[in-house]
């Protein structure tokens, strides 16, 4: 992710139709408490700082950099169990691990949002930190070449957990932060990028150390840590909603509209591919001989890489346009597997393409949303984003083992199917979004 990419349905949360009442009343100070009474219908508007908004955004951080650092190690995983643990299972139902993971990331997103604002965070985040406990504890006894205990634990209990946990962590900064709410989100997200960097390096050190079991326990212990801290800063600011509305869950009327449709469609299609890179950036390197020492590195390094066009494209956009930064993103991200992941052999280019590759990605992974606003009335907002998000949890479902048939026969040619596919996936994708400007604006490089 992430996958990272991962922020889809939540970081873009538009404010509730008591934060849109309270945006008419005169400002107040950024300091100011803020009293909430069972009958009130309109709420002073978000504070914008204070002890406890930081505190907010401190425990998200923690959140996203624990439980995102994680899943960002994949590619780890995903070498490791290929060459010990897995040895005999084929690629293709490997990679299914890491595309449940997505699966459940989009699939659950739309799911947990009503819960949020049913009973806040004060339920979805201790249930979903002891989900995610209790799946790495389970996973870390994991017994060699049993598939189904790896599938039960890491691709299911512990994604269902995850989305538990960061759903209402990034959904309670609308709670705090209006003005400020997108420097606050560009902290919080940045734990993402950090968890995955640490979390790798840390997984490839300990592993031929102490074996992968107490591997897999110590990231348990460092979890445990940061989702402690996390249940306690997190706290929502606006009263609960005393109804759910489930069937707003998703909009299919938006498929009326064609550059929705269009929207859509981009989105499968650039989804289908966008992660597997982060998935087999290590095989293939290995695979091409790159020492052993930068092989571990790699993957931190596309994460690292991913971080500064994950906090700073919303802010470029807002100058500029969103399509005109996500759509050059998302066509360079495919370039950049054609032109520089393909014909790469040695350890100098892969490194080259995992730094580019990652710069390009984090901008498409945070800017979808973004669009999806700018064409939507806010009151479907949220269910023309679980439209797509519901889109996207089928294409990454379907994408990793796809990506994994490539390869299950080791040799160049299976390696170079696989990046050709991911290459024109990804521009397919980002054509089709661009298509969808032009739908709109008549032109192609009009602000949107």
């Amino acid at each position: 992710m992430s996958t990272a990419q991962s922020f889809e349905a939540v970081i873009l949360e538009e404010p509730t139709f008591r934060e849109q009442n309270a945006e008419k009343r005169p400002p107040t100070g950024v300091n100011e408490k803020v009293a909430i009474q069972p009958g009130d219908s309109v709420l002073d508007p978000p504070p914008d700082g204070g002890t406890r908004a930081w505190l907010c955004v401190l425990g998200c951080h923690l959140a996203l950099f624990s439980t995102f650092g994680t899943v960002n190690s994949y590619g780890v995983f995903q070498e490791y169990y290929g060459t010990n643990l897995l040895a005999s299972t084929s690629t293709s139902v490997i990679s299914l691990i890491g595309a449940l993971q997505l699966f459940f990331l989009y699939g659950l997103g739309p799911i947990a949002g009503p819960i949020f604002d049913a009973h806040g965070s004060a339920v979805l985040l201790p249930v979903g930190s002891f989900f995610v406990i209790l799946s790495m504890m389970m996973w870390s006894i994991c017994q060699e070449n049993k598939v189904y205990q790896f599938f039960l634990s890491q691709g299911v209990l512990f994604r269902i957990g995850i989305s538990m946990v960061f759903n209402p962590a990034l959904a309670v900064m609308a709670h705090w932060f209006r003005h400020r709410r997108a420097f606050a989100i560009g902290i919080c997200a940045s734990g993402s990028s950090l968890g995955g960097v640490v979390y790798p390096v840390m997984l490839q050190r300990l592993i031929p150390a102490i074996g992968f079991g107490w591997a897999v326990r110590v990231t348990v212990f460092v979890n445990l840590a940061c989702l402690t801290v996390s249940c306690i800063t997190i706290r929502g600011r606006l009263p609960h909603k005393r109804h759910i509305a489930w069937t707003s869950l998703v909009d299919l009327d938006g498929f009326r509209d064609l550059k929705y449709t269009l929207t859509a469609i981009g989105s499968f299609l650039t989804l289908y591919a966008f992660h597997i890179p982060f998935f087999y950036i290590q095989v293939y390197a290995t695979y091409e001989g790159v020492p052993t020492r930068l092989v571990k590195y790699l993957l931190p390094i596309m994460n690292i890489a991913s971080f500064p066009s994950r906090v700073l494209p919303d802010m470029v956009a807002d100058r500029f346009g969103v399509l005109n930064v996500l759509v050059p993103c998302t066509i360079l991200s495919g370039i950049f597997s054609l032109s520089i992941w393909l014909p790469s052999r040695g350890a100098i280019p892969i490194t080259i393409f995992s730094a580019l590759y990652g710069l390009g990605s984090g901008a498409s992974a945070t800017l979808l949303p973004a669009y999806i606003a700018t064409i939507t009335p806010m009151e479907v907002y949220g269910a023309r984003v679980g439209s797509i998000n519901m889109i996207a949890a089928v294409a990454a479902l379907v994408g990793m083992p796809t990506a994994g048939s490539f390869v299950n026969v080791v040799g160049q040619h299976d390696f170079d199917g696989l990046i050709i596919f991911t290459g024109v996936m990804i521009l397919a994708g980002g054509v089709t979004i661009g298509a969808a400007h032009v739908v709109q604006t008549r032109n192609l490089f009009a602000k949107v």
